[in-house]
């Protein structure tokens, strides 16, 4: 056994995180932790990214503060066993559910928001009572380095530890005896993440992505809509799981919408994204050749233009694209936008369904009717009616995807619940016994028949 899995699960059988004042104690001492390391933190993500300060700060720390706040002020009643009711075959019992920790957790995180997706997972998995071990990325190697200090300055190994490495150290670990593993990433890795735990029945929660789609109809506020789908879009440059991964917009107002996205993205980025010192960059060469060679796909109706030396695209918007075009059968993350054009949203319904469920759908439209057809007819993890990723920074609304797209979801209570075992119990009284369920009881058959007919 690796020697902080052996370490973790000795000392979690001793019981020290089961209580409600370690696991509140810990929560605060990790919000402390990101206010101390805040520098830290940005001029990493700086280093490996070029996130701003501003973004940085906003979709990592400010969402992980904010998660943790809302986990100290729920976590005694999400604690509580939970009272069912008892039917007429249980009287005299007292029927509850407990909530248990699951032991040691593994969480292996990406490089796209390498701080917020590293620890948002570890929050829940606190709240529930649990070891973990995080496995950072190695694509963003300075923000590892940075959590590795960071968690070693705050928590013992024995209740949390960063393990460094490439895939071949995520291959050992997936070999342990753990009791959880928590993974965000690709489907493809997805699928060897699955196939590992399988082998040992650990239980998974796994966070992909998908090409998630975006779909502008005829009544849209077509002005609003841009200006939401060019932040959504572009954020960290396009690699988010849940950016707009292609637009999806009505034939009538095609045009109106790529002029409008076009003046957002000078008004965001100014007239030279290339330039902008905020703007962030591909995270190393293979991802920037992989995005750049999209660009061969359609027209460049906006951007294109391309820094090899800071790894760096312009927010692109691609037209006349087919659903031919390689753009259309990798999941993008990257500030590329591809633009198809429907007629009928019968045609965009059926299209969007004939594909692997996304992570994320967004619709743009003012119809209420409509609106609800575009929720009733496709399946998704998540999304937003008239805006972009804003679902996402909601503690009170689960994320995760369907399908090909992930399995499982967390924040707020769902991040507490997926590191959480239900254990059901029976209490049952000793001052009566109820004889018709044994062997030879008279009114047995007749009881059956009365309760359950």
């Amino acid at each position: 056994m690796h020697p902080t899995v052996k370490l973790q699960k000795s000392w979690f059988k001793e019981g020290h995180t089961k209580s409600y004042a370690f696991r509140k104690e810990q929560l605060l001492k990790m919000k402390k932790m990101l206010t101390t390391f805040e520098k830290p933190i940005l001029n990493a993500l700086k280093f490996d990214m070029n996130k701003s300060e501003y973004e940085a700060y906003a979709s990592e720390i400010a969402f992980l503060k904010s998660e943790i706040d809302h986990h100290v002020k729920q976590l005694k009643t999400w604690m509580q066993p939970t009272k069912v009711k008892t039917p007429l075959t249980h009287t005299g019992s007292k029927n509850f559910i407990r909530k248990e920790p699951y032991g040691t957790v593994l969480v292996i995180a990406p490089w796209n928001y390498p701080v917020q997706l590293a620890l948002a997972p570890v929050i829940g998995a606190i709240a529930a009572g649990n070891t973990v071990i995080i496995k950072p990325s190695e694509l963003t190697p300075t923000v590892s380095w940075v959590l590795k200090k960071m968690i070693e300055q705050y928590f013992p190994p024995h209740f949390i530890a960063v393990i460094e490495g490439d895939k071949e150290v995520t291959q050992k670990l997936l070999e342990q005896p753990l009791d959880y593993i928590f993974f965000t990433g690709s489907v493809p890795v997805g699928k060897i993440i699955m196939e590992k735990a399988s082998k040992q029945l650990i239980p998974v929660t796994l966070e992909l992505g998908g090409k998630s789609p975006t779909i502008v109809h005829k009544d849209a506020n077509i002005d609003l809509a841009a200006k939401r789908i060019v932040w959504g879009k572009f954020t960290n440059a396009g690699q988010t799981c849940i950016a707009p991964d292609y637009l999806y917009v009505h034939h009538e107002v095609k045009a109106d919408l790529i002029r409008a996205m076009k003046k957002y993205i000078q008004q965001f980025y100014g007239e030279n994204p290339l330039d902008n010192e905020e703007y962030t960059k591909i995270v190393n060469q293979t991802h920037f050749e992989r995005v750049s060679a999209y660009l061969d796909s359609g027209t460049v109706v906006v951007g294109g233009s391309l820094d090899e030396s800071k790894h760096k695209i312009a927010p692109t918007i691609l037209d006349q694209v087919s659903w031919e075009d390689q753009v259309m059968k990798d999941e993008i993350f990257g500030p590329v936008l591809p633009v198809l054009t429907y007629h009928a949203l019968d045609e965009a319904i059926d299209k969007i369904n004939s594909r692997p469920k996304p992570l994320a759908l967004y619709y743009f439209g003012e119809n209420e009717v409509e609106q609800q057809r575009i929720l009733n007819s496709i399946s998704f993890g998540g999304g937003c009616i008239n805006d972009t990723l804003y679902h996402i920074i909601n503690p009170h609304l689960p994320f995760g995807g369907v399908g090909e797209s992930g399995m499982g979801s967390y924040h707020g209570k769902r991040s507490f619940d997926t590191f959480t075992h239900e254990k059901s119990i029976t209490k049952q009284t000793t001052r009566f016994d109820q004889n018709f369920r044994y062997p030879g009881s008279q009114l047995g058959m007749a009881v059956l028949k009365k309760f359950f007919g």
